[in-house]
């Protein structure tokens, strides 16, 4: 588009879909057909966990954590774990802010399995993730500037009215455009989300949590565990450059294609990660057994995993024990050197370093415990 002004609102963005010429081509069909092996193993990984919440609880931070770092909104892995469910309130305004991305992640997975994608789904998962009660804006003056030199670089389209119609047109094409790839129609809806920009702030993340659910909602995931902003974080000039030239020059391929590779890439990492984490599971059950034969059940190493940053009632809650035994078991852990015992304010974790490491570490391995060397564990070693 010659005559596009980023310094101007842009009221005649192009309503869904785009012509099929731009975004079926046989590079983009390729590549949906790789995305969708990695998006199967990836499945198939998760589904060998024996307890899905192990996932559920750490995969889904790690994305918040990565998607609120997008938006120069930066915590660690490590206060994610450590506040996350019972100790919320004490942490800072950018961990409680990426712990609501994942509030809303989850919120937003409950929904999509009730019903359809909707703007109204999309003002409910950002007012969970800014904590306010958000509606379409109104206003006018929402401008995208570069955040080291101030130039304008996108100005979205202005009126309530006119952000209504555009919105409706995004939730009808992901649910209406069956005959496109639905990997195609999560890169074309993404970028259409953002392009539409309906909120005052909160955008990106929400765009991002819809980019999840339009996979679970088509049945590519069974559960939000795609860290998908991993890839963006890792390419995060060419995010924002590709999405300034859809707008300028509708050049939809090395959009899609970032988008499917980001998909393929991210799944091929995630399915690895499942599968070192299954395996230090596996290892460290072993080695409870080994030291502490009358202490050790599965449901306990099973906490662990669930809780990397574990807490007496977390033992109590799931019925592993009653509290004055958990806090034995614990400590007993520690003294294995399973678990590490610190203090946070007034409140005693029991931080699991191998599995924090794991998570939080590029690669996907592992040391094992000294005298457990199995198959498995020695491979990681």
């Amino acid at each position: 588009m010659s005559d596009f002004d980023a310094s101007k609102p842009f009221n005649d963005l192009p309503l869904l879909p785009p012509p099929a010429d731009l975004i079926e081509t046989t590079e983009i069909l390729k590549k949906c057909i790789n995305a969708r092996v990695s998006l199967a193993e990836l499945k198939q990984a998760a589904e060998l966990i024996p307890n899905a919440a192990v996932l559920v609880n750490a995969l889904p931070l790690l994305e918040a954590r990565a998607s609120s770092e997008i938006e120069n909104i930066v915590t660690t892995t490590d206060k994610l774990f450590e506040f996350v469910d019972m100790a919320e309130d004490k942490a800072d305004a950018a961990t409680k802010e990426a712990l609501r991305y994942r509030s809303a992640l989850f919120e937003g997975t409950k929904m999509v399995r009730r019903g359809m994608l909707t703007t109204d789904m999309a003002i409910q998962i950002c007012s969970t993730i800014k904590d306010v009660e958000l509606d379409i804006r109104d206003d006018s003056g929402t401008r995208l500037t570069n955040r080291q030199t101030g130039e304008v670089i996108y100005t979205p389209p202005v009126g309530q009215e006119l952000l209504q119609e555009k919105l409706k047109n995004w939730a009808d094409f992901m649910q209406e455009s069956k005959d496109i790839d639905p990997l195609v129609r999560m890169a074309v809806q993404h970028y259409q989300f953002e392009a539409i920009h309906p909120f005052t702030d909160g955008n990106g993340r929400t765009g991002r949590i819809m980019n999840i659910l339009f996979l679970v909602q088509q049945g590519l995931l069974d559960t939000p565990i795609l860290y998908l902003s991993r890839h963006i974080i890792q390419n995060k000039g060419e995010y924002y450059r590709l999405l300034n030239e859809v707008t300028q020059k509708q050049s939809w391929t090395p959009w899609i294609m970032y988008m499917l590779n980001g998909v393929e890439e991210t799944c091929i990492w995630t399915t690895d990660k499942i599968k070192a984490i299954r395996e230090l599971m596996q290892h460290t059950s072993q080695y409870v057994q080994k030291q502490l034969p009358k202490t050790y059940s599965w449901e306990l190493v099973e906490a662990l995993f669930k809780q990397p940053y574990c807490r007496i009632t977390n033992l109590v809650s799931t019925g592993v024990a009653k509290r004055q035994t958990a806090s034995v078991y614990l400590k007993q852990l520690c003294d294995i050197g399973v678990l590490k015992e610190v203090r946070s304010g007034r409140e005693t974790l029991f931080v699991h370093p191998k599995y924090i490491e794991l998570l939080t570490g590029e690669e996907n391995v592992w040391v094992y415990y000294a005298g457990i060397e199995t198959e498995t564990a020695a491979s990681n070693s």
